[in-house]
């Protein structure tokens, strides 16, 4: 008996501890994420991938922009009975695929699957559950970008080819740019060299292939061949043909077209528009009409009347040729600002538009040009409820929406009715709702869902769209687990500006304690989306609070100042974080504003900077692998700084932090990967020998291997990435004080 007793308490005890066990890393390997990948005609049959980040590992770094190189991603491509929800795999194993269609009676889907280093076209029949491959020419091969489109009566598949020899081809070009033995570019050479190795990819023929017959027709020869798509009827195709003559350095990537249109019985392709320089481009789903915003103005054409007809914004004023922007007044700036609109969604046969403006959202007639405000979201309302156009329906008389409040938890879909002016409600909750996609014939939408702080499922509404239905549990391993509640708090910045952040509570969280806190920045929050960084922190005993700023052009460091410690104080009003034992932790961007924030106040205990730059100056003509990226951020983009260096290079200086780091008391963590070619290493690297120098802590810690963001070359640098953040918390925000015990979250496994 006493053996029985001492053996019931050894079983029971691993049992008990296994009750709510909290989030570890293995979680975080393992939770799967789901893509909608195609949805059939009818809306009957979903395809979906799910994969986790386990998925991800082993990526190699050091062939970053190698248009050859194709990076893990393994999945389950799922096919879902959205009436029935029963599904089954495609695959015994977990596969790479990418461009999935299916045919228009939902009868095979088409993909392209990763077979060795090559993505080869393959047809899977639903009958049959075969895979068949797509015959190619001799010495062809599918382009890896290529999209497959189906002919209406579902024999053949459009889809762009490469030769052999490009492969070769284009791997050499990456060596002699990163081996060697000599690399030499010049000002003289119209691209940048990593600009001109990108464009390879676009290096491709058009070809039209029955996969059952095996013939293979060539449509278009090779050429740098941008997005392609067939008429509704199938009658032509549409193509855009890269015209770009030299590195644009006012875009990212940016790249000048010309739009073409070629039957596909053969014949001359005749031009739809010259160039796409400036545009914002549109097709209705019939893929006839189109329409294209430039300088806020909406015009709309259609390949058989090809001159563009414009529709709405601001037209040529001769009396203001020379008026100067300083001389307007506040309300002829108003009056222009909502005169320029933006071209959203056009309608299946291109005889509405939904367009946008600083008002709101409007449907204007293409005809007529007349337009009417359906939702109001007034610019300079940040509070004010986002509607964002999913879809119209098959016949252009519904406007379906996705809605968003931005007060509180509260989301949806919606529907506007064009005859009778009508906005429905379909279904509004506290869920958290993504990637919606309708199906062709109207009838059924299928979406992402979640419940706040969980991942992601699959979720179908059909019919009258109210009741929508579940079709995927994918991660059912996290039901005993604990994570940790949310909410959306409300504060005001230092310049009287409400703005919202999301709090997520500790594991375990007792009200009247008030717990270490670490805030991790980026731009702004307001959903408290799944993170299974967050959840490794909260299962830890850790708050995590992620703040929203208010930007404000060329004072970037400013506005970080201002809102984020605004929220610190605002969650340690509401008695949830010891002020005394604040961290903050930034990825990327959020290690850019970890970087400034620390030399303006000395609150945080603890930082930590993961892949965030340091020094704006040694920064703004790195990462060529990144073409114009970081010109462009700086002048034009994220960074904000609104200039080029030499017209204000203070503001360079001023959002350094390098150049501040003897103001530094917080100790500091940087991690970097070797081969980021976003932020190059050497910009942890600066701040790390100059605060040594200066005497500070700071430890530096970079992944040979690593790229942008956490490492993921092995699971073994994951879970040192991971441990490492934890126990540098731990360490100077779970100090005990004289004779308190030492505080200790549960083990990172």
């Amino acid at each position: 008996m006493r053996f029985a007793a001492w053996s019931i308490c050894v079983l029971t005890l691993p049992l008990a501890a296994e009750i709510n066990p909290t989030f570890a890393v293995d979680d975080m390997l393992d939770v799967k994420t789901v893509s909608i990948a195609a949805l059939s005609d009818d809306g009957q049959w979903l395809a979906a991938t799910t994969s986790s980040l386990r998925d991800r590992i082993g990526i190699d770094n050091h062939r970053f922009g190698d248009p050859t190189y194709i990076a893990p991603a393994k999945t389950d491509l799922l096919v879902i009975d959205t009436r029935s929800g029963k599904s089954q795999k495609i695959f015994a194993d977990r596969r790479q695929v990418r461009g999935l269609v299916w045919s228009p009676k939902g009868t095979y889907l088409a993909m392209l699957a990763l077979e060795g280093d090559l993505f080869r076209p393959v047809i899977w029949d639903r009958a049959s559950g075969a895979v068949s491959p797509v015959k190619l020419p001799p010495g062809k091969i599918a382009a890896d970008n290529a999209d497959l489109r189906w002919s209406p009566d579902g024999t053949r598949l459009l889809l762009t080819l490469r030769h052999e020899e490009w492969r070769a081809d284009a791997a050499r070009r990456f060596r002699q740019e990163t081996e060697g033995p000599i690399v030499d570019h010049s000002s003289k050479e119209p691209f940048l060299a990593w600009d001109d190795l990108r464009r390879l990819s676009m290096e491709r023929s058009l070809a039209s292939c029955d996969w059952k017959g095996g013939d293979c027709t060539e449509t278009l020869p090779v050429r740098k061949l941008g997005s392609y798509d067939l008429t509704e009827d199938g009658a032509g195709v549409t193509y855009s043909e890269d015209i770009t003559k030299k590195t644009d350095y006012d875009t990212i990537s940016g790249a000048e077209y010309k739009v073409m249109n070629i039957p596909v019985s053969g014949g001359n392709a005749k031009t739809v528009l010259k160039s796409t320089k400036g545009l914002t481009l549109l097709w209705s789903r019939d893929g006839r009409h189109f329409a294209y915003t430039k300088d806020g103005a909406v015009w709309t054409a259609s390949l058989d009347t090809p001159d563009p007809k414009q529709i709405l914004g601001p037209k040529p004023n001769p009396a203001d040729k020379d008026k100067k922007a300083e001389d307007e007044t506040d309300a002829e700036k108003e009056k222009k600002a909502k005169e320029r609109f933006s071209a959203v969604r056009l309608s299946p046969a291109g005889d509405h538009l939904a367009v946008s403006n600083k008002e709101g959202l409007w449907i204007a007639d293409t005809a007529t040009g007349a337009h009417d405000l359906i939702v109001k979201m007034p610019e300079d309302d940040k509070l004010a409820p986002r509607y964002q156009v999913v879809d119209w329906s098959p016949d252009g008389k519904l406007l379906y929406l996705s809605y968003s409040s931005r007060r509180k938890w509260e989301r949806g879909l919606c529907r506007y009715n064009v005859q009778s002016k009508n906005m429905e409600d379909l279904w509004k909750d506290g869920r958290i709702y993504s990637a919606f996609r309708m199906s062709k014939d109207g009838g059924t939408v299928v979406f992402e869902a979640a419940e706040g702080n969980h991942p992601n499922d699959l979720y179908v509404a059909a019919g009258a769209m109210k009741e929508p239905r579940r079709l995927t549990d994918l991660n059912p391993q996290l039901q005993p687990r604990q994570l940790g509640k949310t909410e959306l708090i409300t504060y005001l910045d230092s310049d009287g500006k409400k703005l919202n952040g999301v709090l997520y509570y500790p594991v375990g969280y007792e009200a009247g304690k008030t717990y270490p806190t670490v805030l991790i920045v980026y731009e702004q929050f307001f959903d408290d989306v799944f993170n299974t960084f967050n959840s490794i922190l909260t299962a830890n005993g850790y708050a995590v609070l992620q703040p929203s700023v208010e930007f404000e052009t060329g004072f970037p460091g400013e506005a970080w100042l201002k809102g984020a410690t605004a929220a610190v104080n605002k969650v340690i009003e509401m008695g949830v974080a010891d002020p005394d034992r604040l961290g903050l932790q930034g990825t990327s961007y959020g290690g850019y504003a970890t970087n400034l924030l620390i030399t303006q106040t000395n609150r945080f205990k603890a930082a930590v900077n993961i892949s965030g730059k340091v020094d704006m100056v040694s920064f703004y003509t790195d990462s060529p692998r990144l073409g114009v990226r970081n010109i462009h951020a700086p002048e034009k983009s994220q960074d904000r700084i609104g200039a080029t260096l030499w017209q204000q290079p203070q503001k360079y200086i001023q959002h350094s932090a390098i150049m501040f780091a003897d103001r530094i008391k917080t100790p500091l963590l940087i991690v970097n990967g070797e081969q980021d070619h976003n932020v190059p290493a050497r910009q942890g690297m600066e701040m790390y020998y100059a605060l040594r120098r200066l005497n500070r802590e700071v430890e530096w810690v970079s992944y040979i291997n690593g790229g942008h963001g956490m490492p993921t070359s092995t699971v073994e640098e994951v879970r040192d990435y991971t441990r490492r953040i934890v126990e540098w918390y731990d360490a100077h925000l779970k100090k005990p004080g004289p004779g308190a015990p030492i505080e200790s979250g549960p083990p990172l496994h």
